[in-house]
């Protein structure tokens, strides 16, 4: 399995810091108060990890998988630096190899689903879908979708463009236009339940969408 996070990885907390602030962290958390004890949750890629760490310290049953053996291993040096006790699963793989179908409570894709092209990201949301038990949260948490005045607009455009662009040069990831998320998850079936913004300079650059699975 080829690991296209070799470069960026060790740097991935850093960049995340430098582009956001502290907005990045706080969509990825924003959903995690629907968690109950108990609850089975999935990370599908696992960044910086903080997000998993704070669903296991809820006392969700949390699993993280992710294709980069760099990142895995960034997310145990953080675990024993901050003494994290505990227990989080880990799975090397591919999310589209995962086949625990309908066994998770909660499915969260925290800028995961921005490094594929379009045809990708609906494939792999739609195995996402899949993996969730029936009633299931899904969660994705990315850049919003442009709204606003023009100059707004033209802003958020410009500062998505960037990240992909960094992400596409050192970490091949596919280079696309901004995805309208909650659309996307209402095409594949979902129903919308609720939207937050994060913001940067003023302006709701970030947002994290929670769907739910038909029951």
């Amino acid at each position: 399995m080829r690991d296209k996070y070799k470069l960026v990885g060790p740097i991935y907390d850093w960049l995340s810091a430098f582009y956001s602030g502290k907005s990045i962290h706080r969509c990825k958390v924003a959903m995690l108060e629907h968690l109950r004890p108990g609850d089975r949750v999935l990370f599908a890629g696992v960044g910086h990890g903080r997000d998993a760490v704070h669903a296991a310290r809820l006392g969700a049953d949390v699993t993280v998988v992710d294709l980069s053996a760099t990142m895995l291993k960034k997310f145990q040096a953080n675990l024993d630096r901050e003494g994290v006790t505990v227990r989080i699963r880990q799975v090397h793989s591919d999310i589209l190899l995962v086949d625990e179908f309908e066994r998770y409570d909660m499915v969260v894709a925290n800028f995961f689903l921005n490094v594929f092209d379009r045809d990708m990201m609906q494939r792999v949301l739609a195995h996402l879908i899949r993996l969730g038990r029936p009633g299931a949260h899904i969660v994705v948490g990315d850049f919003s979708y442009p709204t606003g005045n023009v100059l707004s607009r033209v802003f958020k455009t410009l500062y998505w463009y960037g990240a992909v662009g960094f992400f596409w040069l050192f970490a091949g990831n596919a280079f696309h236009n901004i995805y309208d998320y909650p659309e996307w998850m209402r095409r594949s079936g979902l129903q919308v339940r609720e939207q937050k913004h994060y913001k940067l300079l003023l302006l709701d650059c970030y947002w994290s969408v929670l769907g739910r699975k038909p029951a």
